[in-house]
């Protein structure tokens, strides 16, 4: 990786196609939505495990060298030129081994209210009221609540994310995340980008915040959820009411634990919106 790599992570719907949107207007990185890294990465750590009976001829070394040249192979042409901003919510759960394939690399966690985050999933498939969403797995019966749950889950679109981002929040290399809360990128976004590029040591870059766009439609048609990776032009933040039951809301509201008094034992640079009430 000629000229570094660093990892998009965190939750969904948290700014994080927002966030490549804008670092792919400056010319020496590469960046976008999720990439297909994250999965050809889990496939060959699961087939050089021990569950493959032949594993035990291959060496640590070896291991290194195959999950480290997942990165350098799939990026061999744009890694020398660019420096490169991998996305993938896996990241955060595979934080020890990122830190020693690249020591240099960083983690942007994009963040946000949990209870936002499952209004932005909700209200996502009510614009699509004649689709039965593939992040549902095209089920048709299903009500808010059947919806919330599923996301919710461990295993599922939120709940995987929310405890990938507290493991590493709280694990032994923490110092390596720089969590972004999208209240900052879309309310301050000049700001929140100055300060991101200083703490990856990037020279800074005039962004256009007004000309800022990203569309995915094949992909998301593909998987039942149009619009899941389309950017608006201009950097905004919208108020707007839930569409949400309130008890839903209320139940996912308080989640924003990188905010609790001295939970931030590591140390994580944060990037919030100075005036945001919560």
């Amino acid at each position: 990786m000629k000229h570094g790599i660093h990892f998009i992570s965190g939750l969904p719907r948290s700014g994080s196609t927002l966030l490549g949107a804008l670092l792919r207007q400056n010319p020496r990185f590469h960046a976008g939505m999720t990439s297909p890294v994250g999965a050809i990465y889990m496939a060959v750590e699961g087939a050089i495990s021990r569950r493959n009976e032949a594993s035990v001829f291959i060496t640590p070394q070896q291991r290194r060298d195959l999950l480290g040249g997942v990165f350098t192979s799939y990026y061999r042409e744009i890694a020398e030129t660019r420096t490169v901003f991998d996305t993938n919510r896996v990241w955060c759960s595979k934080l020890p081994a990122l830190t020693q394939l690249f020591p240099a690399a960083r983690i942007i966690c994009c963040v946000r209210s949990t209870a936002w985050i499952m209004d932005s999933i909700e209200r996502l498939v009510r614009n699509n009221a004649f689709e039965p969403s593939g992040l549902f797995g095209y089920e048709a019966n299903g009500t808010v609540y059947t919806r919330l749950n599923r996301l919710a889950a461990s295993d599922g679109l939120v709940g995987f994310a929310l405890d990938a981002l507290r493991e590493a929040f709280f694990g032994e290399q923490a110092q390596r995340l720089i969590l972004l809360e999208y209240q900052a990128l879309t309310r301050a976004p000049a700001d929140t980008m100055r300060l991101l590029y200083d703490m990856l040591g990037e020279p800074e870059f005039a962004h256009d915040f007004d000309n800022v766009e990203y569309d995915a439609e094949d992909f998301d048609a593909g998987i039942g959820a149009p619009g899941l990776h389309r950017v608006r032009r201009r950097v905004e933040w919208i108020e707007r009411q839930t569409v949400l039951p309130p008890d839903q809301f209320a139940r996912f509201a308080g989640d924003v634990f990188w905010r609790a008094p001295d939970a931030n034992i590591r140390g994580v640079p944060i990037i919030q919106f100075q005036d945001q009430a919560g």
